[in-house]
């Protein structure tokens, strides 16, 4: 499981939200394993005056927080992460400098989905990667 949330600039990040989506889909899906119609993603485009970011920055910067199951190897993560910057740069033409990805994980009991702790629910497919 994975609940994925962008925060941007509103004016840069609503235009391309679709296609970020899209993005941080498919590599979540090539890294995670998580299957193609598991996508959860929420967007916070925000007014430029409540988007405070440091300098070296541009009105393009991004943060992406992946919140997911815990299980998968740290080598697992950092693909991902180098992954987004990767395809990020090459379909968005977003500079990773103006990206930031931030990962959660917590254990499957804290997580209440389709009535049932996590825990006890049957996956289709694997956490522990």
């Amino acid at each position: 499981m994975g609940q994925i949330k962008i925060y941007g600039v509103k004016d840069k990040l609503n235009p391309i939200k679709e296609r970020v989506s899209d993005v941080i889909h498919s590599c979540m899906v090539e890294t995670l394993q998580f299957p193609p119609d598991k996508k959860f993603h929420r967007f916070f485009p925000m007014d430029k005056e409540n988007f405070y970011y440091a300098s070296g920055r541009t009105e393009a910067y991004t943060v992406i927080e992946v919140s997911m199951f815990e299980g998968r190897t740290i080598e697992v993560k950092k693909q991902l992460i180098n992954l987004l910057f990767e395809r990020i740069k090459m379909e968005l033409n977003i500079s990773p400098q103006d990206i930031e990805i931030t990962i959660f994980e917590t254990p499957k009991n804290n997580w209440g989905i389709r009535g049932l702790p996590a825990d006890e629910l049957t996956l289709n497919y694997k956490v522990n990667i």
